[in-house]
């Protein structure tokens, strides 16, 4: 459970293997305990390393506003002080958008990017349905606070609400191990308040647009979208990811089967199985190399 140095705080990761990095980011409001189950399944000669973001997991609690910046800074850092090149991403939710946005602002270390149930373009309010759309204002209002750091309601709704199959009591402390204060639990509320509806928070939609560029653009990077079927939680459905073929250049998708939002809990076998059969059609395992 290596610890590094990071700014002024720290950052905890789990690793496994040795070869070409693989970086598993994790959203909200879990931790590298979300790829506990995928990371052994990987059939790759790579380093596997899963990350916990400032603020969450066994990483460090710095004073900060624990915006969009603020993760990608202290993600930054951590890549750097690792020494991490030629990386293949693997993100999750919030952890596939800051994939993206580490991507788009290092295109000459990044060899492949697999992504699920994550944000791929802005959004408006009139596309969400009516139980995202109650949550999210929820979440932007007054009772947020109350709801989130008071309650702890986001992290015990995400992994009941959000999986198919129910997590076992052991599982669930390690998820509510690192926020048992209300302040511990801001980090959670940062992030659902995150969400770029209708151009807001304005400093999140100018990061979304610009990684979008890059995914347009990026015809060089091999990229996999995992989809999902079977729960109302899911934010990646047949329309999104039509518009995901359409607009991101050299793109596989691949359909893994029934899945909550929270994908790795309900498939973390078969999202390990279509993420290695990837990896080997485009030789983004053992020896380092761009793609060709």
């Amino acid at each position: 459970m290596p610890v590094t140095n990071v700014l002024d705080s720290t950052m905890h990761h789990e690793e496994a293997g040795s070869g070409a990095p693989w970086v598993f980011l994790h959203g909200n409001p879990s931790s590298s305990h979300l790829w506990r189950n995928v990371l052994p399944a990987v059939d790759l000669s790579a380093r596997l390393l899963a990350p916990d973001l400032i603020g969450m997991g066994r990483s460090g609690k710095p004073d900060l506003p624990y915006r969009f910046a603020d993760h990608a800074r202290y993600l930054d850092a951590w890549f750097d002080r690792l020494a991490l090149d030629e990386v293949v991403l693997v993100g999750h939710d919030w952890g596939g958008s800051l994939a993206f946005d580490w991507a788009a602002r290092h295109p000459g270390r990044v060899r492949g990017v697999a992504f699920f149930e994550t944000i791929v373009r802005p959004m408006s309010w009139s596309e969400l349905g009516d139980g995202p759309r109650s949550r999210s204002e929820a979440m932007r209002g007054p009772r947020g606070e109350a709801l989130v750091l008071d309650d702890n309601f986001f992290l015990e709704s995400a992994f009941t609400r959000g999986v198919l199959n129910p997590l076992s009591e052991e599982d669930m402390r390690a998820y509510r191990m690192p926020y048992p204060t209300r302040e511990s639990r801001r980090p959670i509320l940062e992030w659902a308040r995150s969400l770029p509806l209708d151009g807001e928070p304005a400093d999140v939609f100018e990061r979304i647009q610009g990684y979008g560029k890059w995914l347009a653009g990026s015809g060089d990077v091999p990229k996999l979208l995992l989809t999902f079927d079977s729960s109302p939680t899911l934010g990646i459905g047949p329309e999104l990811a039509e518009w995901c073929a359409a607009n991101i250049a050299a793109l596989e998708t691949q359909h893994v089967g029934p899945a909550g939002h929270h994908a790795p809990e309900d498939q973390p076998e078969g999202i390990a199985r279509a993420i290695t059969d990837w990896a080997r059609r485009h030789h983004l395992s053992g020896e380092r190399g761009r793609h060709v």
